[in-house]
């Protein structure tokens, strides 16, 4: 996908029915900030139906809109030798392992090095699809897997069914705490109160976010959880695992700064934990119907080396040093409310 082309043709699925014109366009082009669409419907470089349109039309469904011009100031995407960890493939679709430390998207700091990149350069084909035939991300240090379209009528499907919450998206996590149930969390996500870079729950400009939460482990001071995803808001889960007090494992955004020592941890258990440098969140599981066949899809992949590694030697920390409930060891040394913890910047 370069900035060459003189015009990009999509058509409105119809689970965007009463959504904002310029909302639905930055979700299907994301290529295009908000504002930067906002400012091409003005100067009548996007047409709907071929006319005009205003950015605050509702869309219905089916609708063609046609994105005339080049907008100088976006990002050229270059095409990548990236080793790609290929799961499925067949003439519609891509399925594939993602390894942490990946951007999915160019953006600010990111131009090169990216998923788009590597997608690129493997199938040229996808340079005629928004986005490049990529229907919804990992952030940058998740790993797991992620459907990719390999033509418009694929990718519009595969964004019905996003938009229709039927897609099956199973995560594994090891988070901070002793969680004692299984729950639902249905709490509202939007944009930072003060910190505009970063997600949280709020009701004030919140959208409706629900992950479901299974506890398979529970040790001295960790829990390995089954997160579903119902919605699929920016940050979801780490958002989620934030505000119930069990923050993800070695979540830079949305999780502790800094390691203090917890009575009684083992030495071995708290080094492997200060060397665990991204999130310990992986997409094990996912589930779709196929947008050509009609059939019910489902992969699955193993957990990476490094979370495996860890939940080793959190097992064996838990089976030398049985202290049974220890939430109060973590009070002592953290502040899991998330109020005024000290965030880092970076993503």
């Amino acid at each position: 996908m370069t900035n060459t082309d003189s015009n990009k043709k999509l058509i409105i699925p119809a689970t965007f029915f009463g959504s904002r014109l310029d909302a639905v366009l930055s979700n299907l082009v994301p290529e295009f900030s908000r504002s930067k669409i906002q400012s091409m419907i003005k100067n009548d470089l996007i047409f709907l139906n071929g006319s005009s349109v205003s950015q605050n039309y509702k869309v219905v469904g089916g609708e063609e809109i046609i994105i005339n011009g080049v907008i100088e100031d976006e990002i050229d995407v270059i095409a990548e030798n990236i080793s790609l960890d290929i799961v499925y493939e067949d003439d519609d679709i891509l399925v594939l392992n993602k390894p942490h430390n990946l951007v999915v998207h160019p953006g600010s700091g990111n131009v090169n090095g990216t998923l788009l990149n590597g997608l690129l350069y493997y199938n040229r084909d996808l340079e005629k699809l928004p986005r490049g035939g990529i229907v919804h991300r990992l952030d940058k240090d998740t790993t797991g897997l992620m459907v990719v379209a390999k033509n418009e009528e694929s990718q519009n499907n595969l964004i019905s069914q996003l938009q229709s919450k039927s897609v099956y998206r199973e995560y594994r996590a090891i988070v901070w705490g002793q969680i004692w149930q299984n729950k639902v969390i249905q709490k509202p996500i939007g944009r930072h109160p003060r910190q505009r870079t970063k997600m949280a729950v709020t009701n004030v400009n919140g959208k409706y976010a629900e992950t479901s939460l299974e506890v398979l482990e529970r040790f001295n001071y960790h829990t390995y959880v089954r997160c579903l995803l119902k919605t699929g808001r920016t940050h979801q889960i780490r958002v989620h695992m934030l505000d119930n007090n069990s923050p993800i494992v070695g979540d830079k955004g949305y999780g502790l700064k800094k390691i203090i020592p917890i009575k009684h941890m083992d030495a071995d258990l708290l080094k492997s934990i200060k060397n665990f440098d991204r999130q310990a969140l992986h997409a094990i599981a996912l589930g779709l119907i196929h947008p050509k066949t009609n059939k019910e899809m489902k992969w699955t992949i193993d957990l990476p080396e490094d979370m495996r590694e860890l939940l080793s030697v959190i097992r064996k920390d838990s089976v030398e040093n049985d202290f049974g409930p220890t939430d109060h060891f973590l009070q002592q040394d953290f502040d899991l409310n998330g109020n005024d913890l000290d965030f880092d910047d970076e993503e």
